[in-house]
């Protein structure tokens, strides 16, 4: 795992959207297509911004992973997964292939596995995602499952992250937050050739210092923190949220 640290937010997403755009590249001059994982939340605005506005990629050789998705809510909703990314990113670059998942669908854990069958085809070039506050990694909750090799599963989402949902304006009050998710594994998200993770705002410095601390340990309790098993994890933080971090001398 290599952590960067920048001085601003800006600095940080912009940094992090050239190393997404560098792996999408080099995997379009190596194979046929690219296939990436989006991730979603305030987290990731200004991140997307700059990767959609990146050059020399064939988006139309691309095929695009949903990372996660309410259980239960309609596109339309404000705080709709699939709603954020068309508006943020498929609308503006129009991969070849977009695989979303339908949080609305009569049965959840069968939409699991439909958009689980298409994932395991081919290995995933690069994910792209952040931390949660309470160091969840995708909608993988602590105490998360770190052995279940099925590529999505439906899981209960604890009051630290349905908080956390009404802190950023998905939501106007906690009530309204949907109880379970579709979430991509840690499993699947650790089979990705490459993983680009941005984490801005210190609201997320104690997750950060708790998960990517050298001294840390890797642990279900503390999601994010396999990612430092996974050799080409590019972490990209700003000031604020590496504020805790603990470094080696």
């Amino acid at each position: 795992m290599e952590t960067l640290v920048f001085p601003t937010k800006e600095e940080m997403a912009r940094a992090a959207a050239a190393k997404a755009a560098e792996l999408l590249r080099e995997a379009l001059a190596a194979r046929p297509t690219a296939r990436f994982v989006a991730a979603t939340g305030a987290s990731q605005f200004e991140f997307l911004g700059h990767l959609t506005a990146a050059g020399g990629i064939d988006w139309g050789r691309t095929v695009m992973f949903h990372l996660d998705e309410y259980v239960g809510i309609a596109e339309s909703h404000p705080a709709s997964f699939r709603k954020y990314l068309r508006e943020r990113l498929v609308d503006k670059v129009r991969p070849g292939t977009v695989h979303f998942l339908a949080g609305d669908a009569p049965d959840a854990r069968a939409e699991c596995r439909r958009v689980g069958e298409r994932i395991a085809e081919v290995p995933i070039d690069a994910a792209f995602v952040g931390i949660g506050e309470n160091g969840h990694l995708a909608f993988n909750d602590p105490p998360a499952d770190f052995e279940t090799d099925a590529p999505y599963l439906v899981v209960d989402l604890d009051d630290a992250c349905r908080r956390q949902q009404v802190g950023e304006g998905w939501y106007g009050s906690l009530d309204e937050v949907p109880r379970q998710a579709i979430s991509m594994s840690i499993r699947q998200i650790m089979k990705s050739r490459a993983i680009v993770c941005t984490v801005p705002d210190a609201r997320k410095a104690v997750a950060v210092r708790d998960c990517l601390s050298p001294g840390a340990a890797v642990s279900p309790r503390q999601p994010a923190s396999i990612l430092r098993n996974h050799p080409r994890t590019f972490v990209y933080l700003d000031a604020a949220a590496a504020s805790l971090l603990e470094r080696r001398p």
